[in-house]
């Protein structure tokens, strides 16, 4: 028997219907904004594969994607779900995965594929202990693999996100950045913003006077390629090395030329300071609150975030190192964020001292209480870790 006219008209209308209207404050996990994010920001379809912390992801998006006329397909790994994303994209679909840990390893075959065939995948990556398996908790271990995983010169963007408001805003930006400038890109959230919750503002783009960038499909065009139509020029295949060097020039040149309009940052109090923290996601929360409680004690403190760890805003701290008499990067691993700070400051001359807690949490009370230490020398952990 057929469905009658008008409930298949109602079924329809709430198919099309807004996931979000307006703007709306409310009280959910990390794992549940980054699902309401992707329906705000029309993704269309979700390719995924259970792995905790991301699960709820997944869960999220298959309980509420039917109500709007999505879709989610669980594929039997991570490496088909990587995979299977790059084919949504190609299709023209905003489609969209979600991993952790050993799931993020398995993905960056599929990534570099992307970024050679210039694909704006979006993956949306919640941190956990590792190497290996390791734990299913939480950590700041994959910001190397997220940012420089696969073979190639990591040309990918990744944002380090610090709360579930940001987990929401980058989520909606990632589909946005990776449409406008056709490269991979990341959302690089972590176990304990997958699931605690908290408070957050949730909205429909159009709202905020955000304008989603169309998508197109890259194969199943109508018309002659070369005639009717310009060629996609879909290779991720080369016979010479030549071919190589001249097409991956090419891409290095836009990926810097691109960077100044994508790079973000934050930066507060550091005109005056004399120790600059220097922290991504998670961990930036706490340090912007030890800067707090280090400057109601006479502490001239400063803090510095990069929001993109890929590209990085190398400039911008150099400037906020000039004037500082010594740096401290705290974060949860054992140097990866340090690795890309150290780089961003070859030839300068400001100290780096370290809090590298790998799997664990840091609290604002333990870097306010290390930085005294510092202060009073009765530590000697330059450059190494606590």
């Amino acid at each position: 028997m057929s469905m009658p006219a008008v409930e298949l008209e109602a079924k329809t209308q709430r198919k099309q219907a807004k996931p979000i209207e307006g703007v709306k404050k409310v009280f959910m996990t990390g794992n549940e904004s980054v699902a309401w994010a992707a329906l705000a920001a029309g993704a269309e379809i979700m390719y995924g594969y259970p792995i905790t912390p991301q699960n709820e992801i997944m869960h999220y998006w298959t309980r509420l994607a039917p109500r709007y006329g999505k879709q989610f397909l669980q594929t039997e790994d991570e490496i088909s779900a990587g995979f299977t994303t790059c084919g949504g994209v190609l299709a023209g679909k905003r489609a969209f995965t979600a991993t952790a840990g050993p799931g993020n390893i398995l993905m960056q075959e599929s990534m570099s594929m992307a970024e050679m065939l210039r694909l704006p995948t979006v993956v949306i990556v919640q941190q956990r202990g590792g190497p290996s398996t390791a734990t299913v908790i939480y950590s700041q271990q994959e910001t190397t693999l997220t940012c420089f995983g696969g073979n190639g010169e990591g040309l990918r963007i990744v944002y380090s996100s610090s709360s579930h408001q940001d987990l929401f805003d980058y989520t909606i930006k990632a589909f946005n950045t990776a449409w406008k400038y056709r490269f991979p890109t990341f959302v690089l959230g972590d176990g304990y913003q997958a699931k605690m919750r908290e408070s957050l503002h949730i909205y429909d783009p159009a709202a905020k006077g955000i304008k989603m960038e169309k998508t197109v499909p890259f194969v199943g065009q109508e018309g002659m390629p070369g005639v009717d139509r310009a060629p996609a020029h879909l290779r991720n295949t080369f016979n010479t090395e030549e071919e190589l060097l001249e097409v991956i020039t090419g891409y290095v040149a836009e990926y810097q030329k691109i960077a100044p309009e994508i790079i973000e940052y934050e930066v507060i109090e550091t005109a005056d300071a004399e120790i600059v923290l220097v922290a991504h996601g998670i961990v930036a929360r706490a340090a912007w609150a030890a800067v707090r409680a280090l400057r109601n004690k006479g502490v001239r403190a400063g803090f510095f975030r990069p929001i993109t760890l890929r590209p990085f805003p190398a400039e911008q701290l150099r400037k906020a190192a000039r004037t500082a008499k010594k740096l401290l990067v705290a974060e949860s691993a054992q140097g990866q964020l340090l690795k890309l700070v150290q780089e961003a400051l070859y030839g300068e001359t400001v100290p780096i001292a370290t809090y590298l807690m790998p799997g664990q949490g840091i609290t604002a009370e333990e870097l306010s209480d290390y930085v005294m230490e510092l202060r009073s020398n009765k530590t000697n952990r330059e450059g190494g870790s606590r």
